[in-house]
């Protein structure tokens, strides 16, 4: 124990160390702090916070930008609200000295996007929620940092049209395998048509609504979602109880119908029907081709190619597949003629379509060549003179001109035409 002499000094440093921002309530209950700003007018997060605040409440006020200086050197913040403001724009790394924080509460503001270097830092996040937003788009990477540790992850009542880590690479093993601890999942009300299956659904108990729920299950919302009914989301119909609030939107045959009221065989899908694709299409070595194929199908097809040898035809320098079903090929070559294969697939099968290319090789005249070739040396057209002591003189000939003249029409070159080049005779003066 310190003397009794010192005793007051340890609070009495800390209290002198802390200030607390105009207008703010703050509790000091050693080794935490708390500061209180609720409907206070800020128009941006008070630079006089202390650095070892344990929970900071900035709720309903005007706060409209989060920048890196905000929360710097706050390593010991455990909980953020930032709740019921005018937030539009989060800085890049803005949370990156937050290691400690657990919960983060972004609800209620004015956000739009969420990119990969916007939640970097947050490695022991458990709960994010960004609920009432106006959210189109999340980068898959933007939840990375804590994937493994998210419990409670809130996107309710905004604008997504995906599942936001939808990526090829994790649908292979599933977009929700990362998350091992995720207990809650709210999505309702956002512009989802469609929602991926996922093998975590067949290993964890799922339920719509929380009543008794054992430690391992996972609490999923996707009502108020403009949901297709279609065979992709026999997964949901078949996890969700009579109580949950997932409706369809299409096909028309479903709208506006429960899940629970409607029997997995009308969850159907429409095999692909490729509906127009390119004819035989003819052009000149070097030339550009275009290869069209558009297809039908519910859910709409997936078109890919396949060249004349039996690859797979990918983006290069030299080709360019769209997703409409569009094959550009830049230069054709005359290795690439032969038949390619359009394939349209979805979830009930694919079907398959031939188009076939003709590439024509250059025309090289067989006599071309001997348009690099230099004049054979022969008789000079200058003029010899009358004394000239060589012998064997003969006699001059008349002079000559040369004269360029059109070819008429329909005459065929001579055999010595050169393309590029123009036609020239000899006329006596």
């Amino acid at each position: 124990l310190l003397p009794p002499s010192l005793r007051p000094l340890g609070p009495l440093l800390f209290s002198q160390a802390t200030t607390c921002p105009t207008r703010c309530m703050c509790q000091s209950l050693s080794p935490s702090f708390t500061i209180l700003c609720t409907k206070t007018g800020l128009l941006f997060v008070p630079p006089s916070i202390d650095r070892r605040t344990a929970e900071l409440r900035l709720m309903d006020n005007f706060i409209t930008a989060l920048r890196r200086r905000d929360f710097a050197n706050m390593t010991s913040l455990i909980h953020l609200t930032l709740s019921r403001n005018t937030i539009s724009q989060i800085m890049p790394y803005a949370f990156f000295d937050l290691k400690g924080l657990h919960a983060l509460h972004l609800d209620s503001n004015r956000l739009t996007h969420i990119h990969e270097d916007h939640f970097k830092g947050l490695v022991n996040l458990r709960h994010l929620i960004l609920s009432n937003n106006q959210l189109n788009y999340i980068s898959p990477g933007s939840l990375d940092d804590f994937i493994d540790m998210i419990e409670d992850l809130d996107l309710s009542y905004n604008n997504l049209v995906n599942v936001p880590w939808e990526t090829i690479g994790r649908l292979s093993n599933g977009v929700f395998s990362n998350l091992h601890k995720l207990a809650r999942l709210d999505m309702t009300s956002n512009k989802l048509k469609k929602i991926p299956p996922d093998p975590l659904f067949s290993r964890i108990p799922v339920y719509a609504k929380p009543k008794g729920l054992p430690l391992s299950s996972l609490v999923m919302s996707f009502g108020g979602n403009p949901l297709h009914c279609n065979c992709e989301l026999v997964w949901l119909r078949r996890l969700t109880r009579e109580d949950d609030l997932e409706t369809c939107a299409s096909p028309p045959e479903l709208m506006g119908k429960y899940f629970w009221s409607i029997r997995e065989e009308e969850f159907v899908c429409e095999p692909p029907m490729i509906t127009h694709r390119t004819p035989k299409q003819v052009v000149m070595e070097g030339q550009g081709a275009s290869l069209k194929c558009k297809a039908v199908g519910d859910p709409e097809p997936y078109v890919r190619w396949i060249s004349p040898g039996g690859k797979l035809v990918s983006n290069t320098s030299r080709t360019v597949s769209f997703e409409n079903g569009t094959l550009d090929i830049l230069v054709a070559s005359v290795e690439e003629k032969g038949t390619f294969t359009c394939i349209a697939s979805n979830a009930a099968g694919e079907s398959t379509a031939p188009v076939e290319l003709v590439v024509n090789p250059y025309p090289h005249l067989a006599n071309s060549t001997n348009c690099d070739k230099e004049a054979e040396p022969g008789p000079s057209d200058i003029l010899i003179s009358a004394k000239s002591s060589f012998p064997n003189e003969t006699k001059s000939q008349p002079e000559r001109k040369v004269v360029v003249a059109d070819r008429p029409e329909g005459a065929s070159p001579p055999p010595s035409f050169c393309p590029d080049a123009e036609e020239m005779y000899w006329e006596p003066m």
